[in-house]
């Protein structure tokens, strides 16, 4: 096995250890036996769990981002291009609920919240890139920004609770979250005041 495939096995094993258990729940013993390597090769790739546990998030949030950016298409207009992304977002939710379960389960942590911190002014700044159509005033922008930090709070909380709720259909998250933004927004410009 090369080296590359190792460390994909060890990360493998790590995502599965800590969707089950958690960050705490989980030892690297448990990951290298579920991986079939010994602990000292975990540390041969990774310096600690934390660093492990970090990878995994930026692996698994790279792949999201770019998802996100893939979809962003700038000709379509700003709804369909937030529809469009949180559409992603879910879609990989739903194609790793693991994945999705062991990187935020534990995001209140302070250990790991740094790393989760960035992951989610990433999000942040996806969702508001997403609602801008690129013309608005510098002032609507950071509107824009705050609606999109709390939107993104409440997609992550709506994708925890799909995990429990996983018989409801993906396209009932996505016209469920677009409603909630556009009603914010569209306060905000003064069209549901």
């Amino acid at each position: 096995m090369s080296a590359a495939d190792r460390r994909a096995a060890i990360l493998d094993a790590a995502m599965e250890a800590f969707a089950t258990r958690g960050y705490h729940g989980t030892s690297l013993d448990d990951v290298a036996a579920a991986a079939g390597v010994s602990k000292a090769l975990i540390y041969e790739h990774f310096s600690s769990k934390q660093n492990l546990h970090d990878t995994l998030i930026s692996v698994q949030a790279g792949e999201l981002f770019g998802r996100l950016a893939a979809a962003a298409d700038p000709e379509l207009a700003a709804e369909q291009r937030l529809r469009g992304g949180v559409d992603v977002f879910f879609g990989f939710v739903e194609e790793r609920r693991e994945a999705w379960r062991a990187l935020f389960r534990d995001a209140a942590d302070p250990h790991l919240g740094e790393v989760v911190e960035h992951v989610q002014r990433q999000a942040t700044a996806a969702i508001a890139e997403l609602m801008l159509a690129g013309t608005e005033p510098q002032a609507a922008h950071q509107d824009v920004e705050m609606v999109a930090l709390m939107l993104s709070g409440a997609v992550q909380a709506l994708a925890n609770w799909w995990y429990d709720h996983q018989d409801v259909p993906r396209s009932v998250l996505v016209d469920r979250v677009m409603a909630f933004a556009w009603l914010g927004l569209g306060r905000l410009s003064g069209e549901g005041a």
